[in-house]
């Protein structure tokens, strides 16, 4: 008796939908994919008791003819591919032709459709129940496609057990919808949930210019999430050439004269947002990674993202991020998970490597622009300032004469470009024991502003020189000009701009510019300093790791570690950098190896010993309670400006806050 036997295709089906339909978010994300790839403009997405009840999805996209709608609900019927070498260029949502009868064997569906441009104005209506086709009639119909997926899991009671509550599986629905949005911008989406109008999210037009395509997502997102600071990033970098797949690499049976290689893209291109320093997140749930426009879910663009903002994140932090990975279809592998939520990348060290190095980038492009972009900005300042005050010292009369123009005080104002003056550590300066606060600026400054004596008389500028403009209300805060006010609790520094207010945390500060000193001084060398050991130690390590620490033995040699083979598996340890203290040989050579599995080859020459500077610096900055003069705090916010990344302390922690002037209106209820 033969106990092997063909499953009929309704249970083939429902076993396909085990894998396809997992919950009604899953039929949303299949039908509007099929939306999308139809040329859809304008889709519209109804759910009623989270998507258990009801799930519709009606779309203005090509349509379909009656016998294509037929054709659909079959198993593996699909336009989106026709041969196995397609599988290597995949430009579109979906391709496997699963869905449609896999969504269709486990509720009561419903599939209206009208082809565009038809002649005739009749459409096509498929009503399917639990697999098996009930009628097939037509009926009037707008241009497009409309499904209607009614008792998800009628016929397979477990499932429908396993559902959650109504508002978990409309989360579910609403999330996967922000992400679709967030992708196809030019498409105009309208959510409903219980009748409710959720959203409606107009098109946006954008020209194929990334920074056009940048400024669409800005405000799609800004239309799902609210306003955050969120930077650019526009990064492009050329492939190598070992970065192409061979047509025998990917499929064996590929045909000579049709291969995934014909016409290969030579670049890899990253756009997006991201935030800007001190915008971070407890969780990566506002982390929106995408792949050739399909939301994906990767660890190494995530670890990416970490390694791009390295200093710039507090640990247990998660950066926010809207990023667009566009790359060659041939070296994305969409086809590894079910319902297509992860991908792998066929050199995914390079793809890390690229997306760290946008992140970083665009960081540090946002205070060296800014910079720039201010300068003949703070130079009109100036300018302005100088004429202000000629104006408001006409001759009047008087019974003394009038003090000479140098002599007459301006606010104490910190210029965003004045010369960089010699790095030098406020600390080493005397301070005053006395001083609690700044209530008299010194008589001179290092950008040539003249200040007036002990008791004078101020004779401040109209406020108009200090009311908000345009071009600065999006510059990076360090580049606008900053007016020392005072110190609280002698830790923070309360600076005004005319933004608002600025606190500026001396220690985190001061901690960033040693940090960026001496990393820059351990950069100086091709090769980092080296100390030999007393006594060299042989460490043995697992097969995997000693291959990989094989091949990474030059890029030690760089970094100061001398590690040699002694064996197999077995490894010489006979030198360290002089700032790394290692009391466990093992143990260092094993975080040796995670750190650069992590970090990837482009090891910064000084990676190793940043934990050890950072713990340096943070011993030798300034502390709380350490009282700095005028002079002192004009030296520290100056060398703030001339660091990298200004904005965070190594650790992660902002070195300054501010409170603009709207915020402040806020609390003492002026503004509501």
């Amino acid at each position: 008796m033969n106990r092997i036997k063909l499953l009929s295709e309704q249970v083939a089906n429902q076993i396909a939908a085990g894998e396809v339909v997992e919950r009604p978010a899953s039929v949303v994300k299949e039908l509007v994919e099929n939306a999308l790839d139809a040329g859809a403009k304008k889709i519209s997405i109804e759910i009623q008791a989270g998507g258990r009840s009801l799930v519709r999805v009606s779309d203005d996209g090509s349509g379909m003819s009656r016998d294509d709608a037929l054709l659909c609900l079959e198993r593996h019927a699909t336009s989106k591919i026709q041969r196995a070498e397609d599988l290597a260029a995949i430009a579109t949502m979906g391709f496997r032709g699963e869905a449609l009868p896999s969504i269709a064997s486990v509720s009561r569906f419903t599939l209206t459709t009208r082809e565009r441009d038809s002649q005739s104005p009749e459409g096509t209506q498929i009503i399917v129940a639990g697999g098996k086709i009930a009628e097939v009639k037509a009926a009037g119909a707008a241009e497009g496609t409309s499904v209607e997926v009614r008792q998800l899991f009628f016929n397979l009671p477990a499932r429908r057990k396993f559902l959650r509550t109504e508002e978990t599986e409309a989360a579910h629905t609403q999330h996967y919808l922000t992400l679709a949005a967030l992708a196809f911008p030019d498409v105009a989406f309208t959510f409903q949930k219980d009748s409710r109008i959720i959203w409606q999210l107009p098109a946006i037009k954008s020209e194929r210019a990334t920074s056009s395509r940048i400024e669409a997502l800005r405000e799609r997102l800004r239309a799902l999430l609210g306003d955050e600071k969120l930077l650019p990033v526009n990064f492009s970098a050329s492939l190598e050439d070992d970065f192409k797949p061979e047509p025998d690499e990917i499929f064996e049976n590929a045909s000579s004269d049709q291969s995934a290689a014909e016409n290969p893209r030579s670049e890899i291109h990253v756009w997006g947002l991201i935030g800007s320093p001190g915008i971070s997140r407890a969780t990566r749930d506002n982390q929106f990674v995408f792949v050739n426009r399909r939301p994906v879910e990767n660890r190494g663009v995530n670890y990416a993202l970490i390694e791009g903002y390295h200093t710039s994140l507090m640990k247990g932090r998660y950066p926010i991020c809207c990023l667009f990975i566009e790359i060659d279809p041939a070296v994305v592998d969409v086809n590894i998970h079910p319902a297509k939520r992860e991908v792998k990348f066929r050199r995914e060290s390079e793809v890390r490597k690229f997306v760290a190095q946008a992140v970083r980038e665009s960081l540090l492009a946002f205070h060296d622009e800014g910079q720039k972009r201010f300068h003949a900005e703070a130079q009109r300042r100036k300018t302005q300032d100088t004429e202000t005050i000629g104006l408001a010292l006409e001759p009047k009369p008087v019974t003394e004469p009038p003090a000479p123009p140098k002599t007459v005080p301006i606010p104490q104002t910190l210029a965003a470009d004045k010369p960089e003056p010699k790095t030098q550590n406020p600390k080493s300066q005397t301070p005053d024991p006395g001083h609690k606060t700044l209530t008299t600026p010194p008589s001179t400054s290092s950008d040539g502003a003249l200040r007036a004596p002990p008791g004078a008389p101020a004779v401040h500028p109209p406020s108009t020189l200090y009311a908000p403009s345009s071009s600065t209300g999006s510059a990076p805060l360090l580049n606008v000009p900053l007016r020392l006010v005072g110190v609280i609790g002698r830790l923070y520094v309360i600076l005004e701009s005319d933004r608002g207010l600025v606190l500026l945390d001396q220690h985190a500060a001061h901690e960033r510019i040693l940090f960026e000193q001496m990393l820059h001084r351990l950069e100086q060398n091709q090769f980092a300093p080296s100390q030999k050991l007393l006594l060299p130690e042989t460490i043995e390590l697992s097969p995997r790791d000693a291959n990989f620490l094989r091949d990474q033995l030059t890029v030690l040699t760089r970094l100061g570690v001398g590690l040699n083979e002694f064996g197999e598996r077995t490894f010489l340890l006979d030198a360290l950098p002089p700032f790394v203290k290692a009391a466990d040989a093992r143990r260092f050579v094993l975080d040796l190896v995670d750190e650069l599995k992590a970090a990837g080859r482009e090891v910064n020459l000084a990676r190793l010993g940043e934990h050890t500077v950072a713990k340096t610096v943070c011993r030798h900055a300034v502390k709380a309670n350490d009282p700095l003069s005028g002079p002192e705090l004009e030296n520290l916010v100056t060398d703030l400006r001339a660091c990298a990344m200004p904005y965070t302390c190594p650790h992660g922690r902002p070195t300054l806050i501010e409170m603009n002037y709207r915020e402040l209106e806020k609390k003492f209820g002026r503004a509501q």
